[in-house]
């Protein structure tokens, strides 16, 4: 099982609905217009199809943050998303990464940051937000594998790299 993790509003039900139009087995790389979506209250359980395995991946609203950790035994990877568009809620997001980094339970899961919202023109850069993040004192120091990407889940830039990674990591 993988746990989507992040604030309210940084676009991880997106995510699921466009890696789930990805997944399937059909050709088609269109993936069209974005779907609406609401704030996730509670949690969704979305089913992946990749190249070699079948994935679950359980999302928790951000709402739930104080509970996150009661999900974390059955957790062989977490992607943990950001909104580096949203600069007043980047401090309150690594501090979040952080808390997830440190629950015993995860300390050997494999775990993806994902940088939302490259799309927008007011998004802090890559190099900006692994500074602001200190991602490489984190990297350094994370007991667990840690791997970062920039993506857009509106227009799709960076969603196979998603793909790839779920495919690589996931032993389940």
């Amino acid at each position: 099982m993988c746990l989507l993790l992040g604030a309210t509003g940084v676009g991880k039900t997106l995510l699921l609905k466009r890696l789930q139009k990805l997944s399937v087995r059909d050709g088609t790389t269109d993936l069209g217009e974005p779907p609406v979506t609401l704030p996730t209250v509670g949690t969704n359980l979305t089913d992946l199809t990749l190249k070699r395995k079948r994935v679950t991946v359980r999302e928790l609203g951000g709402c739930m943050s104080p509970i996150w950790p009661s999900y974390y035994t059955d957790c062989s990877s977490v992607i943990f998303m950001v909104d580096s568009a949203n600069t007043t809620q980047i401090s309150s997001s690594c501090i979040q990464l952080l808390s997830v980094l440190s629950a015993e339970p995860l300390h050997t899961a494999s775990v993806l940051v994902i940088f939302n919202k490259r799309d927008l023109p007011c998004t802090m850069s890559l190099v900006e937000m692994m500074s602001l993040f200190r991602m490489d004192d984190i990297i350094a120091s994370a007991t667990q594998p840690i791997t970062t990407v920039e993506l857009s889940a509106r227009s799709g830039q960076g969603l196979q790299e998603v793909l790839g990674w779920l495919d690589s990591t996931l032993t389940d």
